[in-house]
């Protein structure tokens, strides 16, 4: 071999290992510096209490602040699309919802590939929707709503925590499988539409139970039916909306963690086991338990197969029912 190539080589390998030897030592001191954790919905809705539950204790398993930044819009899509973008680095991370795995069957343009974008950390937790009205509403059961949403004249609204959001959907399902007109009016959040139902600017809201729940118990919402695919414990004497006549139907806002696509797997790792820590503390379990969510603290690779599914079941629900956005 000529001495030129021989140097190459080598001048080639030298490289290649101080690359790998920087890599790492990078690895092997992760985290250097505070982490931002990136809720792709507005302050007050469930995403955003988990993120600020979950951070103080992540914070203390890494020895690093985790700062959790809300980026709504667009369904999660905002957010997600600046955390897609992120460098792969462990620094910038994605706590998201049910949207992760809807979008992409709903919504006529994404602004980032789902799959392929993302590396999946930790499915947090999951907590069903609940369907609510202002304690006076003439609405009592699911037959009442039926009934009533199937006149256009008038209409029955029905708040949402934005375009495409679990909340959205909720309805947009309850529509297609009941034949009943219900009409979206979105919010920045749930927070601020369940507000408007206890106003009676709108009839209804498919909420997650963290929001509605205090109020609930305050007197001001009644709780009609629960859309998970079985009664839950914070209302057990409250049915199903499969059982009251929609069977089929199930609706649940979820959480879980992910990083830009390419991080390393050591920091994945690292990452995983420091979250599903802080799901193991008592005060962490104490207050998801306080709106009904269950906590799952999956790996990453449980992770990826749920959201594989979840993707492969909002396709076949969005074909067969004909759901799309309006662009």
């Amino acid at each position: 071999m000529p001495q030129k190539n021989i140097l190459a080589t080598h001048l080639l390998s030298a490289v290649l290992l101080w690359l790998v030897t920087g890599l790492s030592v990078a690895i092997a001191a992760y985290p250097e510096r505070p982490i931002t954790l990136v809720v792709t919905y507005p302050p007050g809705g469930t995403a955003d209490l988990v993120a600020r539950l979950l951070a103080p204790e992540v914070a203390k398993e890494l020895g690093q602040n985790v700062v959790v930044e809300n980026r709504g819009g667009a369904g999660g899509m905002i957010g997600g699309a600046s955390v897609a973008k992120a460098a792969p680095d462990g620094y910038t991370l994605m706590l998201d919802a049910a949207n992760h795995a809807q979008n992409p069957a709903v919504q006529p343009k994404m602004l980032f590939d789902t799959l392929k974008d993302f590396a999946p950390i930790v499915y947090v937790q999951r907590v069903p929707n609940i369907l609510v009205v202002r304690t006076d509403n003439e609405i009592k059961t699911v037959a009442d709503l039926i009934r009533l949403g199937k006149q256009k004249d008038p209409l029955l609204y029905y708040a949402s925590s934005g375009p495409g959001g679990a909340q959205h959907l909720a309805g947009v399902l309850f529509n297609a499988l009941t034949g009943t007109h219900l009409e979206a009016v979105h919010y920045k959040g749930g927070s601020a539409g369940v507000m408007d139902v206890m106003s009676g600017q709108v009839t209804m809201m498919f909420s997650t139970i963290g929001v509605s729940l205090p109020h609930v118990r305050a007197g001001k919402l009644r709780v009609i039916a629960v859309g998970s695919d079985k009664r839950t414990a914070a209302f057990p004497d409250i049915p199903t909306i499969a059982e009251t006549g929609v069977p089929g139907y199930a609706s649940y806002e979820w959480n879980a963690v992910y990083a830009p696509a390419g991080t390393p797997p050591a920091i994945i790792q690292r990452l995983n086991q420091a979250f599903v820590s802080a799901l193991k503390q008592p005060t962490v379990i104490a207050r998801i338990g306080e709106f009904n969510g269950e906590i799952i603290a999956s790996t990453p690779e449980e992770l990826d197969i749920f959201r594989r599914a979840e993707l492969e079941k909002w396709q076949r629900v969005a074909k067969q029912f004909n759901l799309q956005l309006a662009q």
